[in-house]
């Protein structure tokens, strides 16, 4: 297994490469997260597995940090067949498959015991079957996080009045209706643009997990961090159904039982990682406050209704549906 990162030198985006492996087939993978990031660690533990399950047949070469295509392009290259296979949170879908956006129901879908079962329950199996329509195949869920970070500069955003006319990093149009019903601007990005766009006042407050708002270095751009169970979120792992369709069956079940492990090991390193990055940001300097339990409330009063709005618009039925089966878990 084989992990690239990208690098600055100038202005160029240089790849670190090696030279590749004479194997059965070719396993190319994409993501956008920081090598620190506890989730890319687990990609590599994965990358191995699928190696060490498959004795060498599928050679797997990881490309973290946007090095070989940008956060937004991953999607599109592994349904083209340009890449075999790539990560993306689970919200990346947008309205494409707007049901992927089910975990993001404001303070809704974080109990632990829940999302422990996600990989092969009912409501990942419908997901998966949506993938597949829009030309992806599903290989593996990986829990990211269920406890969000609200950070800023200057002064904490607890309550929804705290909100009001602040340029927040947005995540996509479904999401976003809970935060302009707090009364902030969103913009939505991906991760790995956030620390760029804070550190330049391109927006004045971020939301990511509480393990990235340390790995990607927020603490060098804000002062004040609001730790809150906001929603969940899962990197899922896909790949081109094409490619996949082509392994022998022995490799499919590699795939597989490789998946299986690093699902268990994501849901460990996501809990560890989020009980640690609250001390961890308070040593760097931020101001930690974590949200109680009629703080939670309050702001769930304003968000919910709202998200349910835009997901009810945009997923309609099967919206329904996939919330009624999560409630059955």
């Amino acid at each position: 297994m084989k992990t690239f990162i990208a690098t600055m030198a100038g202005a160029g985006l240089a790849l670190v490469a090696g030279s590749a492996l004479a194997t059965e087939t070719t396993m190319r993978c994409s993501h956008q997260l920081p090598p620190k990031h506890h989730i890319a660690q687990v990609i590599d533990r994965w990358a191995a597995e699928v190696e060490s399950q498959s004795a060498g047949a599928i050679d797997v070469e990881v490309f973290g940090a946007n090095s070989l295509r940008d956060a937004k392009q991953n999607i599109p290259a592994v349904a083209k067949g340009h890449i075999e296979c790539a990560f993306s949170v689970n919200f990346q879908w947008g309205k494409t498959v707007p049901t992927m956006n089910v975990t993001l129901k404001p303070y809704t879908v974080t109990d632990k015991d829940v999302l422990a079962k996600w990989p092969g329950s009912a409501p990942a199996d419908f997901l998966d079957a949506k993938l597949l329509e829009k030309g992806v195949r599903n290989a593996v869920w990986l829990f990211t996080t269920r406890m969000s970070a609200y950070t800023s500069k200057g002064a904490p955003l607890i309550a929804p009045d705290d909100f009001k006319g602040v340029k927040i990093r947005g995540i996509n149009s479904l999401v976003d209706s809970g935060l302009v019903a707090l009364g902030a601007a969103p913009s939505a990005m991906s991760g790995s643009k956030v620390y760029q766009a804070l550190s330049t006042g391109v927006i004045d407050a971020g939301l990511t997990d509480i393990s990235a708002a340390y790995s990607r270095k927020y603490y060098e751009v804000q002062d004040h961090v609001t730790v809150s169970p906001l929603f969940s979120v899962f990197f899922h792992g896909y790949v081109n159904p094409a490619w996949y369709d082509g392994l022998s069956d022995a490799n499919k079940k590699a795939l597989e039982a490789a998946s299986a492990k690093a699902a268990r090991w994501a849901l460990e390193s996501t809990e560890a990682s989020a009980a640690v990055a609250p001390d961890q940001l308070r040593e760097k300097g931020m101001k930690v406050h974590i949200h109680t339990a009629d703080e939670i409330a309050a702001m769930k009063a304003v968000m919910g209704p709202a998200f349910d709005a835009a997901f009810e618009e945009a997923a309609g039925a099967d919206g329904k549906l996939l919330l009624d089966m999560i409630s059955k878990m």
